[in-house]
């Protein structure tokens, strides 16, 4: 991912933002201490409860380092609002066979497809940009399947 740019919304930025600080701070804090009280018990060479301890740590570190390498390289988008097309940043709620859906259009670094956050370069996120409302959008999913959508709504 080292040529990759990452985006995010404000939203996003103090997301990402409140866990590094969750993460350095509590959690830090916690594991130190899980790692102190398990060293307690003696022989670390078979002692499972610090090798937990030390594996936890070695993610939350790998996750700290993640976090801090978006931030400084992330674009902040600023959304548009009013715009009469679909932007990062925008909830969009579309038609699909009958069936509404609301999608909001995120960075790739803050995409969360089970809360409806897609990411801008999803088949179905950047087959919407840049679209208005009433425009039917074609694009192909992830399984080849073609998806047709049409615009009812967007919000900024």
């Amino acid at each position: 991912m080292a040529d990759k740019d990452f985006i995010l919304t404000q939203e996003g930025k103090e997301k990402l933002e409140a866990e590094l600080h969750f993460l350095e701070t509590e959690k830090r804090a916690e594991i130190g201490e899980r790692i102190k009280v398990a060293r307690e018990f003696g022989d670390i060479s078979e002692n499972s409860e610090y090798d937990d301890a030390k594996n936890e740590q070695g993610m939350m570190e790998a996750r700290i380092a993640e976090i801090s390498r978006i931030l400084s390289e992330a674009t902040v988008v600023t959304v548009p609002k009013r715009s009469s097309k679909v932007n990062i940043g925008s909830s969009v709620t579309v038609d699909m066979d009958g069936r509404e859906r609301v999608f909001t259009i995120v960075g790739g670094a803050e995409s969360d497809a089970a809360a409806g956050k897609i990411s801008n370069e999803s088949p179905v996120g950047s087959a919407l940009l840049g679209h208005k409302k009433g425009d039917v959008v074609e694009t192909q999913g992830p399984t080849g399947k073609k998806i047709v959508m049409t615009i009812v709504k967007i919000d900024h």
